[in-house]
């Protein structure tokens, strides 16, 4: 007879083999705990503003670095923004005060702060008279033919205290501030029972061949459609409407093969500016099959979220899934404490 002999167990590969397993289980543990959402949208819809006020919402603090980059960042905020807002007056061939002529030189190069420099002061005089022309305010007036930053009326209305030597952003400096976002950022709060992941990519079109890597155990995408953009023109393309290609985003996103299953949410976003705009700017110069009322903000919004909400209507699926959509303000942050708390359940 053949003797059965077992093969003798390596105590130090089992031991191994035991935390390879209790590694994978606790990793398994872990993601099934994360939730990982999408900011995406068009440029200029709103996104890093909406990522910054879940920071201050769920108290992700600012760091002392952060704050003084924010502080470094409106001062450019400022100065490239009234640069670009002089350009436009060329391109409208408005003429400004004779008066204010001797200020224009100071607005043809831009130096970047130093960490603890103040707003240099020979700028704060230029900036209120150049803003106070009624030239300047003309063209400021038709910003929206040439993407004028929408956050210069909120720093122009407080240029003495930004110069005071000790300025440091408030909460609402911050979540006005603007820099273009590109590449891929990723902020985690801790929520009651799990983790969000909350990823912010770059919404100009140049930035958008990085969404694909992205897009894998995705839990839901947070789609933002700036409403105040119906008039106005993309950043990078003078030429394109800023909803229309809005519309083009959200119609890929939606029928994508990689999001068949992901929760969708839907803010149109910008209330507060389409709500001034819509009672000047009618919405049928620019979309011809509006028939609702002139000037109607709530008929506005209705016809835009009805829009948006047909392009996600897919003719092949037999049971339409929910998107969840609202309307909001990214810089009202009682605002979106509230839509946000709706989300996150």
């Amino acid at each position: 007879m053949g003797n059965c002999m077992s093969t003798p167990v390596d105590p130090q590969l089992a031991a191994q083999n035991e935390e390879v397993e209790r590694q994978m289980k606790e990793t398994k543990d872990k993601m099934s705990k994360q939730v990982k959402v999408l900011l995406l949208g068009s440029g200029d819809s709103g996104k890093s503003t909406i990522l910054k006020q879940m920071r201050l919402i769920h108290n992700v603090h600012f760091s002392a670095q952060e704050i003084e980059g924010y502080r470094q960042l409106v001062f450019s905020n400022v100065i490239l923004g009234l640069k670009a807002l002089l350009d436009a007056m060329d391109e409208f061939d408005i003429e400004g005060s004779e008066e204010n002529k001797d200020y224009l030189p100071l607005f043809d190069s831009f130096t970047n702060l130093k960490d603890g420099e103040p707003f240099p002061p020979q700028y704060l005089t230029p900036c209120a008279k150049l803003w106070e022309d009624p030239a300047v305010q003309n063209a400021y007036m038709r910003g929206n033919e040439v993407a004028l930053p929408e956050n210069l009326a909120y720093y122009f209305a407080d240029l003495p205290r930004l110069w005071k030597t000790d300025y440091r952003p408030t909460e609402q400096d911050i979540i006005r501030s603007r820099a273009k976002t590109t590449g891929i950022t990723e902020t985690v709060f801790h929520l009651k029972g799990h983790d969000m992941h909350m990823l912010d990519v770059g919404g100009q079109k140049s930035e958008r061949r990085k969404w694909i890597h992205c897009f894998q155990n995705v839990t839901a995408i947070l789609f933002l459609v700036s409403l105040s953009g119906y008039n106005q023109c993309l950043v990078e393309d003078k030429d394109a409407n800023q909803m229309q290609d809005a519309m083009t985003t959200w119609d890929s996103i939606c029928h994508s093969h990689w999001f068949n299953t992901t929760s969708l949410i839907l803010f149109l976003n910008k209330t507060d500016i389409f709500e001034r705009k819509v009672k000047s700017s009618p919405i049928k110069n620019f979309f011809p099959d509006y028939a609702g009322t002139p000037g109607d903000v709530y008929e506005g919004k209705a016809y835009f979220k009805r829009r948006l909400l047909k392009l996600s209507a897919k003719s092949n699926r037999q049971k339409e899934r929910e998107i969840y959509t609202h309307f909001t303000n990214a810089t009202d942050t009682a605002l979106l404490r509230v839509v946000m708390a709706a989300v996150e359940e």
